[in-house]
């Protein structure tokens, strides 16, 4: 929150897909001292548009390619007129390296989506600079938890689809406790499940800030989703309320973590949802 996010130097790459409604750029852009890649959908046509910057799930960074991750949401989103920029995060694809990522909790993925709104923002392109969101999926729902806390006021709203929990310690004892790395983790920090590291653990949760949040949300969430159980989005949705937040929590019968069957009516609700509060 104290971080100074000066994001900018947005240039525009290889076109890898051009169709009749849109284009599609390799991109870069600046976020601190590191290069970070992505990948940018453009609707055809002189714009301005609004904008949406995606934060994908969580993908072995070994593994990672390029604009992976949320790859049907971009394509739609831009078929729809609204421009579309993928961010690969640090450590991923063609981005460059942070040595010490993980052992911050992930927390530089938050400072690149930040810095990715304002380079966007700083670009000579259609962007209307009104109508800007955050969207995010799983992990990258977390990122847009921690960005809407970060900073207030950034983006008009936020959406998140089965996202991780908004108490670091539930993701923490998920996904991150007992791998390698989790005792470094441990050593720094303490271990979360001792009362006298609570104050810490508290401090590294978006949910401890969520009277910060000054715009709408919207949730959405399976109830089969055996990865990121909809327990979690249910209690996000409870404190945000509780802080004043207005929040949506959108529920899927028999959805599953992808989001398969009802993937279209969750996008269209999701347009819905943005130009209610664009306007």
């Amino acid at each position: 929150m104290r971080r100074e996010y000066d994001g900018g130097g947005l240039r525009l790459g290889e076109e890898v897909l051009s169709t009749s409604t849109q284009t599609q750029y390799h991109v870069t852009y600046r976020s601190g001292d590191l290069r970070i890649s992505g990948r940018m959908a453009v609707p055809t046509g002189p714009g301005p548009f609004p904008t949406v910057v995606l934060a994908h799930g969580y993908i072995d960074p070994a593994y990672y390619v390029n604009g992976q991750g949320m790859t049907r949401e971009r394509a739609w989103f831009a078929d729809r007129g609204y421009v579309a920029l993928h961010v690969d995060y640090r450590n991923h694809a063609e981005s460059d390296v942070d040595e010490r990522a993980d052992q911050r909790l992930r927390l530089g993925y938050t400072e690149d989506v930040i810095n990715a709104v304002q380079a966007l923002r700083q670009w000579d392109g259609p962007v209307d600079d009104g109508r800007v969101a955050l969207v995010g999926r799983s992990m990258g729902g977390g990122v847009v938890y921690n960005a809407l806390t970060v900073r207030p006021g950034l983006v008009d709203a936020g959406v998140v689809f089965a996202p991780v929990s908004s108490d670091t310690v539930d993701n923490f004892d998920r996904w991150t406790r007992g791998d390698p790395g989790s005792e470094r983790i441990i050593a720094a920090y303490g271990d979360p499940a001792r009362p006298r590291n609570a104050a810490f653990w508290a401090a590294t949760s978006p949910r401890s800030y969520f009277g910060r949040v000054t715009e709408p949300v919207l949730i959405h969430h399976g109830t089969s989703d055996d990865t990121c159980p909809i327990g979690w989005s249910r209690a996000t949705a409870r404190a945000m309320r509780t802080d004043g937040v207005e929040v949506t929590l959108a529920v899927y019968e028999g959805e599953e973590h992808a989001f398969g069957p009802q993937f279209l009516d969750s996008m269209e609700r999701t347009d819905r949802f943005l130009r209610q509060h664009f306007a």
